[in-house]
């Protein structure tokens, strides 16, 4: 592991997004993935995906441990997010780069507009 600073740079921005902001870390991890650890695009969307999961445990955990009951809130959420997932993941194999690119940036884009005015 020659540049395991990246690797821990990367992981330690992912985990902050995900902690301070809830959701996130994928704003980071998919550009970082591909320009610092040389991922093919595809790859580093779909290894995004697998490093959001054990982040929002962590996070889960924080806010447990804080007492606060957040499972009672979160569970239609989580059944949502479940199918979506499934449901995207099947057709992520079948969206060309550009398009995901495209989405990417788009919802990047409606997430600061969102959040600078509203």
């Amino acid at each position: 592991m020659k540049n395991w600073w990246k690797y821990l740079l990367i992981g330690a921005l992912a985990g902050t997004a995900n902690g301070v902001f809830g959701a996130g870390g994928g704003l980071f991890l998919v550009p970082m993935f591909i320009k610092w650890c040389d991922m093919e695009e595809k790859k580093a969307f779909a290894t995004s995906v697998a490093v959001i999961f054990p982040l929002s445990i962590a996070s889960f955990i924080v806010f447990l441990l804080r007492g606060e009951n957040i499972l009672s809130t979160a569970y239609p959420y989580v059944i949502g997010g479940a199918l979506g997932g499934l449901l995207s993941g099947r057709l992520f194999q079948k969206i060309p780069v550009i398009w995901l690119h495209r989405l990417f940036g788009a919802l990047i884009l409606y997430g600061a507009i969102r959040n600078l005015f509203f």
